[in-house]
C-alpha cells in the first residue's frame, strides 16, 4: 500500500510509525491518581535482562503484576498488616490458592460449618477428588477445636463472623490450638474490611478477602485478595496463582484503588446505618430474633466484643415460623429499596432469603424461623426502616 512507503529516505514507514511511538512525557506530570497500566507483553532493555529479571516486584508480564496491581496489594497488605498482598480474579479464588498452597493429597482441613457456601463446596467438589479430606466444626467450639486436629491436619479455616448466620468464633482459641499442632490458620476477613478485625493481631497465617465487597464498595469489580503473615507463606500461595495462570485486570484493579480512600468513611455510615435498622428490627413482633455481632442475642457476641473494634452493613435475622415462607419471599419482592442479589458491600442495600434446610449450622437449620440477610448500603436509613415496614406487614400466617 502507498500509504505504508517511507515518506524520506531512511525513515519508517506509516505503518512502523503507528506502532512505534516517538514522544517522550515531559517531565513534571503529577497526579492523584494512580495510572492504569494496560499490559501483556513488559518489554525489556536488553537479552540479558530477560534471563536475569525474576522476584515478586520484577516486571515479567502483564499477568504477574503491574505498577497498577502493585500499589493495590501493598495498600492491602498495609491495611490488613501483614508481610505482602497477592491479588485474585475473585474472593472465591482467594480461597482456592490457599487451599491447594497448603494442601495435598492425604492431607485434612477443618472448616467452620457455617461458612461461605462455595468454600464448602470447593471442598467437597475439589479437594475431595484431590484426596484431601474435610470435616465441619461448630464455629463456636472455641478450644474445643484441638480434639478436631489430627496428625494430618494442615489447615484450619475460619469465617468471623458467619456470613449468613453470623456466629463470631473465638478466634484466639482456636489460633492458640492450631498452632501448638503446627497447622496454618487462614480468616476470610471480608465481613470487617480487615479494619475491624486485625487478623495477624490474633495470630493469623493467612487473611483473605473479597476486595468485591468492602474495598471496592460500589458492586461494580470482582477480585479477591490474600495476605500472608510472612514471606514463606506468601511464596507458597504465589507460586500457585502465578501457576494457575490468574490475574486481575488492570481497570479492576483501579476501581479497587478508588474504592480505598473511601472506605474507612463507608464503613462507618454502613455500620451506623445497620445498627439503626437492625435495632428496630429487634423490636417487631415478626422477627424472632436479630443475628447481628453487635447484639448480645448473636451467638458469640462476647468475642466480638472482645475482639473487634467495630461491625459493618452485613447481619441478618429470623422472621417467626408462625408466618408462611411463601410470603417472606414475597416480602423480600415486593420491597422497593432493598434490591435482591447476592454479595455486599455496595452503596445499594440488598436482602435474600435462605431456606432453614440450605444451611448448615445450628442457629440456622435448628431454630425455627426463615432467615432473611440484609446488606445495608448507603441509603437514608429511614426509607429502609420504611420499606422493611411496609414488607413485615405483608406476611402471612403459615
Amino acid at each position: 500500500m502507498s500509504g505504508d512507503r517511507p515518506t524520506t529516505e531512511g525513515q519508517p514507514g506509516l505503518a512502523t510509525r503507528l506502532v512505534h511511538s516517538e514522544y517522550t512525557a515531559p517531565p513534571g506530570f503529577a497526579t492523584l491518581t494512580t495510572p492504569v497500566h494496560h499490559v501483556s507483553t513488559v518489554v525489556f532493555p536488553n537479552v540479558s535482562e530477560t534471563r536475569t529479571r525474576s522476584g515478586h516486584d520484577a516486571y515479567t508480564y502483564g499477568l504477574h503484576g503491574t505498577p497498577t496491581s502493585l500499589e493495590l496489594a501493598t495498600q492491602i497488605a498495609a491495611l490488613e498488616g501483614g508481610h505482602r498482598t497477592l491479588l485474585v480474579p475473585s474472593g472465591l479464588a482467594s480461597i482456592a490458592v490457599v487451599d491447594l498452597a497448603i494442601l495435598k493429597a492425604g492431607d485434612h482441613v477443618l472448616i467452620p460449618d457455617n461458612v461461605y457456601r462455595p468454600n464448602r463446596e470447593l471442598a467437597h467438589r475439589l479437594l475431595g477428588g484431590l484426596g484431601i479430606t474435610t470435616d465441619y466444626y461448630d464455629p463456636l467450639v472455641g478450644a474445643g477445636i484441638a480434639a478436631l486436629i489430627r496428625p494430618n491436619t494442615r489447615l484450619l479455616w475460619i469465617e468471623a463472623p458467619g456470613s449468613l448466620t453470623m456466629e463470631v468464633p473465638d478466634v484466639p482459641a482456636l489460633v492458640a490450638a492450631a498452632q501448638a499442632r503446627g497447622v496454618v490458620t487462614a480468616i476470610d476477613n471480608t465481613w470487617a474490611a480487615g479494619i475491624y478485625l486485625r487478623a495477624f493481631d490474633h495470630g493469623i497465617d493467612i487473611s483473605v478477602q473479597a476486595v468485591t465487597k468492602y474495598i471496592g464498595g460500589h458492586s461494580d469489580l470482582l477480585m479477591g485478595s490474600v495476605t500472608a503473615r510472612n514471606a514463606e507463606l506468601f511464596d507458597r500461595v504465589a507460586a500457585v496463582k502465578r501457576l494457575l495462570g490468574m490475574g486481575v485486570g488492570p481497570d479492576d484493579v483501579y476501581l479497587a484503588l478508588r474504592g480505598l480512600p473511601t472506605m474507612l468513611t463507608r464503613l462507618q455510615a454502613h455500620e451506623a446505618a445497620a445498627l439503626r435498622i437492625a435495632g428496630w428490627l429487634r423490636e417487631r413482633p415478626e422477627v424472632k430474633r436479630v443475628l447481628h455481632p453487635a447484639f448480645p442475642e448473636c451467638p458469640g457476641h462476647e468475642f466480638w466484643k472482645r475482639d473487634f473494634t467495630g461491625s459493618s452493613g452485613l447481619f441478618s435475622f429470623l422472621v417467626h415460623e408462625r408466618y408462611a415462607a411463601a410470603s417472606v419471599d414475597a416480602m423480600i419482592d415486593g420491597l422497593r429499596w432493598f434490591r435482591i442479589g447476592y454479595s455486599w458491600g455496595g452503596v445499594a442495600s440488598l436482602a435474600v432469603p435462605y431456606r432453614r434446610e440450605t444451611l448448615f449450622n445450628a442457629s440456622g437449620r435448628d431454630e425455627p424461623g426463615h432467615l432473611v440477610r440484609l446488606s445495608i448500603g448507603l441509603e437514608a436509613p429511614d426509607d429502609l426502616i420504611a420499606d422493611l415496614e411496609a414488607g413485615l406487614a405483608r406476611l402471612t400466617p403459615a
